[in-house]
Order: C-alpha cells, then structure tokens, then sequence
C-alpha cells in the first residue's frame, strides 16, 4: 500500500517536468473579426468574456495550466477550439466558411454546448443568460444572411 502510494507521489511529481507551451500564435489584427465585421460592443464583450479563451489566438492561460495532467487537458481543448473557429483569424476565411462557423454559432449556443459546461465550472463569468444567448444567436443569424432579421 505504501509502495503504491509514493509510486503515485512520484508519477504526480515526474508529470509536472512536462509543461505546456504556452505560446499564443502570432496574428494579423487586419483579419479579427472586429475589425472585418460590424460587431456591436455589447456583442464583443459577449465574445470577449465567453468565448475569446479558446476561440482566438490571445489566451491568457491560468493558474491551474501549470499543473499537469490538468495542463494537457486545457491545452488540448484550446488547440481544438482554435483549430474549429478563430475569430483573429475570421478575414482569412471564405464566405461559405464564414457562414458555416456562424450558423454553427448559434446551433452550440442554442444547445447550450458552448461554452463548455466544463470551462464554466471555473469561469462563472463566461456563463451567459437567456438573454444574452439570444441576443448573440440573433447578431451571429443577421450576420450570416445579411439581412437584419431580428433587433439586437
């Protein structure tokens, strides 16, 4: 028992010499989705606070990306996040790719997939209302049709 024990110390102390890279990708502020887009404010701060983490190439990683296997786990999830939408990357996209990510916008928010039900655990702040969901569904629609559907 003891054995197995510090067998588990050891493997938790060994497994935090394998860090993360933390590196942010450079990007062109020329193709951000605020810049290329009209995006109300009250829509950037939506994006901002909810989404940004994972979903640009300006994550602030926290404290607890410094614990491994945590770390991995993290990472993993920003690197699928960014390679799935990137909104500094938006002006780089095709329209029917623009398209696709927005319509995929308001699918996983009106699913309530995104954010992540594991990210809000820790990051209360990201969660959002009914009404921000909306209101973020309806800007992502008026955006991919082009037509202004609803009011914001």
């Amino acid at each position: 028992m003891k054995k197995s024990f510090f067998g588990i110390i050891l493997l938790v102390v060994i497994i935090q010499f394998f860090r993360i890279d933390k590196t942010n990708p450079v990007s062109d502020p020329g193709v951000d989705m605020f810049v290329v887009e009209n995006v109300p404010d009250d829509v950037q701060t939506l994006l901002k606070t909810s989404c940004f983490e994972c979903h640009s190439s300006s994550t602030r990683y926290p404290w607890y990306t410094n614990i491994a296997p945590v770390s991995w786990w993290v990472k993993h999830h920003i690197d699928e996040a960014r390679d799935e939408l990137n909104f500094e990357e938006w002006g780089t996209y095709s329209e029917k790719k623009k398209a696709h990510k927005l319509e995929e916008i308001e699918e996983m928010i009106e699913e309530k997939e995104m954010p992540l039900p594991s990210y809000l655990w820790i990051h209360d702040e990201a969660k959002l209302s009914k009404q921000e969901q909306k209101k973020l569904i309806i800007w992502a629609k008026n955006l991919r049709t082009g037509d202004q559907i609803e009011e914001l």
